[in-house]
This record gives structure tokens, sequence and C-alpha cells, in this order.
């Protein structure tokens, strides 16, 4: 048994580091490189798909030298494939590979949103979809994940790379069809968001904001909450009232 485990060992060294770590005894090199080849193209089809805008912005080479680190470093432990966008994303903030771009770990993040928004296992909850979002309380679509980062994710790509931070409100979820969403919310709007726990009443929220923000809540600021509890309805990210 030791035998067998300690080849099992040497055999998944050389699986993640390829040349950097020796071929076990016995193996020949040809059918050792088969199979170091199908593992990692088998971790490339994970990753590359979730992460197709980080790809394009470092290039093949430097894309395919970043996925083998991962796949060398990576102390997996999960049995579920589609964790693995999940596990590089946090790979990248942990390991913080040095030569990428400042805002790379945020775009993953951003990209891996969609997976994870996707494969939410929750149910729509009881509600009113043209129920009152002021004086009765609003729910929010559970399908979704609420993102803040220090740069423009949603608009960097090929041809835009920011030197600058620019702060950004995102909210991703799950639409009435199923379909995944993103739309970028402003700071006043995420935080009303926020307010909404499922037992607070819209005008209720709209009043703790106003005082967060210094202000009365006054005629004119209740309709301008009015205004985004509406539109968040008719975007998908608020489902209705409670009933």
């Amino acid at each position: 048994m030791t035998a067998l485990r300690d080849f099992q060992a040497a055999f998944g060294r050389r699986i993640r580091a390829g040349a950097g770590a020796p071929r076990p005894a016995g193996v020949p090199a040809r059918r050792m490189a088969v199979y170091e080849e199908l593992l990692f193209n088998n971790l490339r089809g994970f990753l590359d798909p979730c992460f197709p805008v980080c790809r394009a912005c470092l290039g093949e080479l430097r894309w395919a030298r970043l996925c083998r680190r991962f796949f060398r470093e990576w102390p997996s432990r999960t049995s579920w494939f589609r964790e693995i966008p999940r596990d590089f994303v946090a790979w990248l903030d942990d390991a913080r590979p040095a030569r990428l771009p400042r805002w790379f770990a945020e775009l993953a993040r951003y990209e891996w949103a969609e997976l994870a928004v996707e494969l939410m296992d929750v149910g729509a909850p009881a509600a009113d979809p043209a129920g009152d979002l002021v004086d009765g309380v609003p729910l929010v679509n559970p399908a979704a994940l609420a993102l803040a980062f220090e740069w423009p994710v949603h608009r960097i790509g090929p041809a835009f790379r920011p030197r600058r931070t620019a702060p950004v409100h995102l909210r991703v979820y799950r639409d009435r069809q199923d379909a995944v969403c993103f739309i970028e919310l402003s700071p006043a709007t995420a935080r009303l968001l926020a307010l909404l726990d499922g037992a607070t009443s819209g005008r209720a929220a709209i009043e703790r904001l106003a005082g967060e923000l210094g202000r009365p809540a006054d005629p004119a600021f209740v309709e301008f909450g009015r205004h985004n509890l509406e539109a968040l309805r008719h975007s998908g990210v608020i489902v209705g009232e409670r009933v």
C-alpha cells in the first residue's frame, strides 16, 4: 500500500507540475504526456468558457501560463467541476500573481458571478408582482449577487484597459426567463436594495436611506425612492410586494 500511495503522489505531482516534477518510475514519457495534457485540457475546459474577457485581455500565451500555475498550486478540495471557476477566483485573491493588471482579479470575479447566479438553487418568493412597493414590503429577487468593485469591470476588454479606479456597484441576477442579467446601480440605489430585508417596507427603507444621506425624507425624496423601486421591479431585480 505504501508503494501505491507513493506512486500516486508522484503521479499527481507530475500531472500538476509537468516537467517541473520527476516522472514516476516505470511510466513511459509518451504515456505520461498524454495524462498531463488530458488533465490540463480538462481544467481549461472549465476556465476558458467562464473567463472569456480575462483570456482575451491576457492573450493566449499568458492565459495558458496563468492556468498552468493555477493547476500547479491550486489545492483542490471539491469534487464538483463547476466549483473550479470559483476556486480560480479565490486563488487569484490569495496568490496575487505578479505582472497581472491591477484590475484582473476583480474582472475574474465579475465574470464568475454569471456562472454563480446561473447555478443558484433558490425558489421564487411569494410576491404580488403588481403590489405596492412603498407602503408594502418589497421582495428582492433571491437569485442575485450584489457586487462592488474598485474598477469598471463591466467595461473592461481588449479595447479598454483602465488606468485609474472608478468604483462601480453591479447587480447580477436571473430574470423571469432565467436569463442572467447585469445592471449598474448608483451607490444610493445599491444601498436602498441592501436595506430591503424582506420585512422592511419600501417607505421605511427610503426614510432610512434619507437619514444616512443626511437628507430629509420629504415627498421629493420618497418619490425618488419610488421611482427607483419601480425601475428595479421592471428589470426583475425586485419581484414584487410580499404577500
